[in-house]
């Protein structure tokens, strides 16, 4: 109790929970052209809950259903956002690595996932690469199937090794255009289509290898490293982010930090 209005802790609870969920949605929708839809609803929205707090039956009722009716419609506008926020949390809170997947796997018994990487041909194609300023896109799978990119260009399943990374996306070879996948240790696809981010708030030096690389980041929980064409810089994406490094060196304590504890 607090003063004269009964406040409960599932009530701070509920708050706290709901301006949660409130702040990740925006985080999500926030750059795209969804960021006004997202403020309009969120104003009906307390327009309704004030119409109601103040016996104001018939806006109460109008807006009332105007947002029942909208909830089909956010489903709808909003299934690019609403997809990107489920993987968010299944990726971030529900993933079998990181101090969340110690939680799960204490709870759950479950078996850390096994993810096998041939590094040393990773940083070998992309420190090559960069010297001779060759672009490249490359995926690499975690727990999201990227079996839907994967359609998009040509299978390969080889067996992973940086020449035949240099080879796939060397300038004049006809799957140099697109990106590639690796899964399992091995090149599962190569000149795949990918998603372009709609975020508008990135850096106009950002090409469109950059935009795609954060378009999947988003979408998925791949890991994407990205040589650029221009600069032969090395970059890394993921959860949406791009992460300029300082050069093959620095790529290869990135990826054994992130792959060679799955040993």
């Amino acid at each position: 109790m607090t003063g004269f209005i009964p406040i409960k802790i599932t009530d701070i609870l509920d708050i706290v929970l709901l301006a949660a969920l409130i702040y990740q949605l925006y985080k999500l929708v926030k750059g795209t052209a969804a960021i006004r839809i997202f403020f309009t609803i969120v104003a009906f929205y307390f327009l309704w809950v004030m119409a109601r707090a103040l016996n104001m039956e018939l806006l109460s009722n109008v807006l009332g259903q105007v947002l029942g009716v909208g909830v089909l419609a956010i489903f709808i506008v909003f299934q690019p956002e609403i997809r990107r926020f489920l993987l968010h949390l299944s990726t971030r809170y529900f993933s079998t690595n990181g101090w969340q997947g110690i939680i799960w796997r204490t709870i759950f018994r479950i078996k850390k996932s096994h993810i096998s990487l041939d590094i040393d041909a990773v940083v070998k194609a992309c420190r090559n690469m960069s010297t001779r300023n060759t672009g490249a896109l490359i995926l690499i799978t975690r727990e999201s199937s990227l079996e839907l990119y994967a359609e998009t260009g040509d299978i390969i399943d080889a067996q992973l090794s940086n020449r035949l990374l240099e080879n796939i996306f060397f300038k004049n070879s006809p799957l140099h255009d697109g990106a590639l996948i690796i899964e399992n240790n091995r090149i599962k696809a190569a000149r795949c289509t990918l998603p372009i981010t709609e975020n508008q708030d990135l850096p106009a030096s950002y090409g469109m290898r950059h935009r795609a690389a954060i378009g999947a980041s988003e979408h998925t929980d791949a890991l994407l490293i990205i040589v650029s064409e221009e600069t032969g810089q090395i970059s890394m994406a993921e959860d949406g982010v791009i992460t300029s490094l300082s050069g093959a060196n620095e790529l290869r304590i990135k990826l054994t930090k992130l792959f060679a504890g799955d040993e």
